[in-house]
């Protein structure tokens, strides 16, 4: 049986436009500068932020994919891509040998260490400085529970379809 839409109020719409706007703004910001500064789109700046987090800088393939929330198809690309750039390096995985490990090499962290005060500079610059320290706040608590959110969402969805980072 058909419901009737809960559509946006006046300032839900707003609040939503206001994102899609700054969130496409803000991605092609991110993305000229780490272009300019390293040759990097911010999707592989981020892939390489993840790599750097870890204790042995190295994930598999399929985490990695899903952290970023992109299809495997697409990491293989990007780390391929990555790879001949020297910036991460594939292995077998030595606790199963179905896997892959996704490895940031000493090139790749090198590169971020020259990168990363540019990055920071301008997150920096296009977000905190725009924001009092209340909104700084506000903002994580905003993001915090739109991402436990989707989290129960995804949860919930247990579906290759539904959750395209668990495609093969």
């Amino acid at each position: 049986m058909p419901t009737t839409p809960r559509w946006l109020d006046a300032e839900e719409r707003r609040a939503w436009l206001a994102y899609v706007e700054f969130s496409t703004h803000l991605s092609d910001h991110l993305n000229r500068q780490l272009r300019r500064d390293a040759g990097l789109t911010h999707a592989d700046y981020t892939l390489l932020a993840h790599l750097s987090s870890l204790p042995d800088q190295a994930l598999t393939m399929s985490e990695l994919a899903e952290r970023l929330r992109i299809t495997r198809s697409r990491l293989t690309h990007a780390v391929t891509r990555l790879q001949q750039a020297g910036y991460v390096d594939r292995r077998d995985d030595p606790g199963n040998r179905r896997n892959q490990l996704a490895v940031l090499t000493d090139t790749g962290r090198r590169l971020l260490e020259r990168v990363a005060p540019g990055h920071v500079e301008a997150v920096r610059h296009a977000i905190f400085d725009a924001l009092t320290p209340d909104q700084v706040r506000q903002f994580a608590e905003i993001g915090e529970a739109i991402n436990a959110a989707l989290r129960h969402v995804d949860a919930a969805q247990d579906d290759e379809e539904a959750l395209p980072w668990r495609r093969r």
